[in-house]
């Protein structure tokens, strides 16, 4: 054995050891800012037993839905800097909420500290199995030809939102938003044929795709997905620069110090290192990205630009 691997071994062995000693506590807690049921919640409970592993210590999911994530966050910056809890948020609270509601009652930049992106899922284009529209082409042409054409999300600010907006300035068309408190019912009125179409996240609809009861007509990314190869992009329909992809990351209250933010950002990467939950995550849609905490800063600096923009571009209002 080479004196080189023995020296690394040890290196990792310390580093591992010191992780587990930095965060205090036999209990850490995990706040989701959706409801028990829902693909965040999912999401969570995918990745919190092997956590438990990584951490050695109980990962109790605490879900807080409500007031467009503020309900979540003040529960994890009331809670103690230490590592014992942390905000599995997606990018709607961190990278929308901010320029979209002017009195927010959070800052993200303020309260929280990045400690590593987790998942991504882009976003589908759906319709009711029985609709006759086949193509995103298609619910552009009806719209332009004069028929009403309601698309659906999960909520103002939402990444389907963001979707929808990004569909509109790149056609040009026009269509009626509906807002939905949430994924569920969006998909619900959907199926049920009560809106033309929805954007939804992948990790959502998946499901349903798989079960016949939507049907996929496009995807926001610049290449097919693995999961549904079948699948046009928008790109491929002749739209252009629709790319919508929401993300699911770690955040710490701030003041967290930054050897438990380390501590915390290795043990997600050994997390979505295990082969049980990467085929866990790939069956919900979701493709594992872990990063360093400064990586997932300079994300939610990017994205905060886009879609800051795109909102003052498109006007968009919270009600």
């Amino acid at each position: 054995m080479s004196r080189a691997f023995l020296k690394g071994s040890l290196a990792a062995l310390v580093a591992m050891s010191f992780g587990q000693a930095a965060i205090a506590g036999d209990v850490a807690r995990m706040v989701v800012a959706f409801p028990a049921g829902g693909p965040a919640d999912a999401l969570a409970r995918a990745i919190s037993r092997q956590l438990e592993t990584e951490l050695k210590r109980t990962v109790i999911i605490d879900n807080r839905p409500g007031a467009n994530g503020a309900i979540a966050i003040s529960a994890v910056t009331k809670g103690p800097a230490d590592g014992s809890v942390f905000f599995l948020t997606s990018a709607g609270a961190i990278v929308i909420n901010p320029s979209l509601y002017k009195n927010l009652s959070y800052r993200p930049e303020r309260d929280l500290v990045p400690v590593s992106m987790v998942v991504t899922t882009p976003q589908v284009l759906v319709v009711p199995l029985q609709s006759k529209v086949n193509s995103a082409k298609d619910l552009v042409a009806q719209s332009r030809a004069g028929g009403s054409v309601s698309l659906a999300s999960s909520g103002i600010g939402s990444m389907p939102h963001m979707a929808i907006e990004l569909l509109k300035a790149a056609t040009s068309a026009e269509f009626l938003h509906v807002a939905y408190k949430g994924a569920a019912p969006a998909i619900t009125d959907t199926i049920g044929g009560q809106v033309d179409a929805f954007f939804g996240d992948a990790s959502g609809l998946v499901p349903f795709i798989e079960g016949k009861k939507l049907k996929p007509v496009g995807v926001t990314t610049s290449g097919r997905l693995p999961y549904l190869p079948d699948v046009p992009t928008l790109d491929e329909s002749g739209i252009k620069g629709v790319y919508a992809e929401n993300w699911y990351g770690l955040m710490v209250p701030a003041g967290t110090p930054p050897k438990i933010v380390q501590a915390l950002n290795g043990a997600v990467r050994r997390t979505l290192e295990n082969k049980d939950v990467r085929a866990s995550l790939a069956k919900m849609g979701l493709t594992p990205a872990p990063s360093t905490a400064a990586e997932f800063s300079d994300r939610i600096r990017a994205d905060g630009g886009k879609w800051s923009r795109l909102i003052a571009e498109r006007n968009v209002k919270p009600e």
